[in-house]
């Protein structure tokens, strides 16, 4: 009998820091010391991707190229790209210990599918690690197995994170797993992959606001927010888009009803 033997999570907007600021937060400042303004949602976009690609593409923004060639009287260079960061590294974690709180429904919904059997991976760079890991484990937040890109031919979009995780924990097929994350590229991920893959909308980087923002926000406007965020994931390729973590459960019994 088929059925669903491993959930691979993001982090940051997924099973921590709602609303993924920190890495936003840590752009942002590298980008300003640069004299380099880069908005909110500009920082947002490229989300999901391996750091030093998400900056390379936040350079290729026309504003940010045309920004450079006013300050610098050249065009940006890859050392440009490197030397940036290197300074958003040191915003990240100077603050990554602050976001290591779990996005509430994680913990539970989690250790209900360890108890059911399923492994839980996921995926992030080793030196974020060393400070995510163990805040989010002082929270009661832990996977099975994380694995980086450092070693791997390439990170997100690509699919490389998944079948390292999955040669790990011995998940034989594809069909077995199910890519969880907030973003467009852990949606592009799990596609290149070929597993199932599910976006998740609150606390998200695609929402792109705090709890309480959320709470506050007037239904009409949070449901036209959810329904553009839950339109981009399909249209990036998403099996199911859910509001919370609390629905995964009910799409694990029927992605496995349907592969039997």
């Amino acid at each position: 009998m088929k059925k669903i033997e491993c959930i691979i999570m993001d982090w940051a907007g997924t099973a921590v820091d709602y609303g993924c600021f920190a890495p936003v937060a840590a752009f942002l400042k590298a980008f300003a010391e640069k004299g380099l303004t880069v908005t909110m949602e500009e920082a947002r976009g490229p989300m999901g991707m391996t750091k030093i690609d998400h900056i390379r593409e936040l350079f290729k923004l026309p504003s940010v190229t045309e920004q450079f060639k006013q300050n610098y009287n050249r065009n940006w260079t890859e050392e440009d790209v490197v030397s940036i960061y290197k300074e958003f590294e040191k915003h990240l974690f100077a603050s990554l210990e602050e976001y290591t709180t779990p996005i509430p429904g994680v913990i539970e919904v989690i250790e209900k599918l360890k108890r059911d059997g399923i492994k839980i991976g996921s995926g992030y760079t080793t030196a974020m690690m060393d400070i995510v890991l163990p805040g989010a484990a002082a929270h009661g937040y832990t996977t099975d197995n994380c694995v980086t890109s450092n070693n791997l031919p390439a990170g997100r979009p690509q699919p490389y994170m998944i079948y390292q995780n999955m040669i790990d924990l011995a998940i034989p097929s594809v069909q077995s797993v199910i890519k969880y994350g907030d973003t467009i590229a852990d949606i592009k991920e799990g596609v290149n992959a070929g597993v199932w893959t599910v976006g998740v909308i609150l606390g998200s980087n695609e929402m792109g606001l705090t709890q309480e923002e959320t709470g506050k926000l007037p239904a009409e406007e949070l449901n036209r927010r959810m329904a553009a965020v839950r339109k981009r994931m399909y249209m990036a390729g998403a099996h199911y888009v859910v509001n919370t973590i609390a629905e995964l459960p009910e799409i694990i019994e029927i992605i496995n009803h349907k592969m039997n």
